[in-house]
């Protein structure tokens, strides 16, 4: 029996498109794996000379849910390097995609290995979608940093004032020596609150001091108060030191709170003596009007004399008054003779 070609054989051209068909795909499948093996050759080469353990395909579906790949491999290969093979790439790939910065995670991570400081992964992710700079906290907890009391450039004033109870003002700066408390940083306050705490405990104590003298002699009773208070309580911060730069004498608050009250009193006393005297002067205007008011009815009880005396006239009352006393005279007269 002859032997026909391929495509003269019953059902050879269903075959040829089948294999044609095969054979593009396979092409295909090796075009698009050598564009992408010339992508990531490199850097799957990195991942596997350094044991990162990061599959080509990996890289790939990196791309495909928009994860760099560079930054997940560079992650990576600090992390066995430096010890932390228990971080996995998907735990890498979890948080690029949260957001977070993982180069500051990972160095954070690893100085704190280094350090011997209590940071895990979940903490360090945590501070870091929080906001808060975590590689920046760990580097403060190994070497700790000088925070100025007050802040000129934040408060605009360069001395903290306070009052002792003489009365003279002393003005104070300090240096407030920190480190990151990484148990607090959750939800701990701030820098400006150890500024505000410090710098309310330092007038505190100056204002409990008898003297200011006692202050000027022995600055560092200033900063032993203020220690004792523990103003680094609910903070994102440990107070390592308290150290009192510079304190000068002020004026004289008391003194011129005494001369500013002794003004007070007399004026006060100005207005009450100027109130009596007003109080004078009114009673003496209301005399002066009941005199007037009195001599007005004595002279209309003058001006009825005459009309009761005219009167009495009408009526004789007055001539027999007069008669009468015309008989007593003349009867006197004979009882003298």
């Amino acid at each position: 029996m002859p032997v026909l070609p391929l495509f003269a054989q019953p059902g050879g051209n269903i075959t040829a498109v089948i294999i044609i068909a095969v054979i593009a795909v396979a092409v295909l499948l090796a075009f698009i794996f050598f564009v992408l093996f010339a992508r990531y050759a490199k850097l799957w080469l990195r991942g596997f000379v350094t044991k990162a353990g990061i599959s080509p395909w990996s890289l790939v579906f990196m791309s495909l849910r928009k994860v760099n790949p560079v930054t997940i491999v560079d992650a990576k290969i600090m992390t066995v390097q430096s010890g932390l093979a228990s971080i996995s790439t998907d735990q890498l790939e979890a948080h690029y995609l949260a957001g977070g910065n993982i180069r500051n995670v990972v160095r954070a991570l690893i100085a704190a290995q280094r350090a011997q400081l209590d940071l895990n992964w979940e903490t360090a992710t945590a501070i870091d979608l929080a906001g808060r700079n975590v590689l920046e906290a760990v580097q403060t907890s190994v070497d700790p940093k000088v925070i100025d009391c007050p802040d000129s450039r934040r408060h605009g004033r360069n001395t903290l004032d306070g009052v002792a109870k003489d009365g003279i003002q002393l003005k104070a700066r300090a240096r407030v020596t920190v480190r990151t408390n990484l148990r607090q940083l959750i939800g701990g306050a701030t820098e400006e609150t150890v500024i505000a705490r410090v710098g309310e405990g330092i007038v505190s104590a100056i204002g409990s001091s008898a003297s200011h003298k006692s202050v000027l002699a022995n600055p560092t009773l200033i900063a032993q108060t203020v220690l004792k208070k523990g103003l680094d309580s609910q903070t994102a911060y440990e107070i390592v030191s308290i150290d009192i730069a510079d304190i000068d004498v002020g004026a004289n608050v008391g003194a011129r709170l005494q001369a500013d009250q002794a003004e007070a009193d007399v004026r006060i006393a100005r207005a009450k003596a100027e109130e009596r005297r007003a109080r004078a002067v009114a009673e003496e205007q209301v005399m002066k009007a009941r005199t007037q008011e009195n001599r007005a009815k004595v002279v209309a009880e003058e001006a009825e004399i005459p009309k009761a005396m005219g009167q009495a006239y009408r009526d004789g009352n007055l001539r027999a008054h007069e008669e009468t006393n015309g008989e007593a005279g003349s009867n006197g007269q004979a009882s003298s003779t």
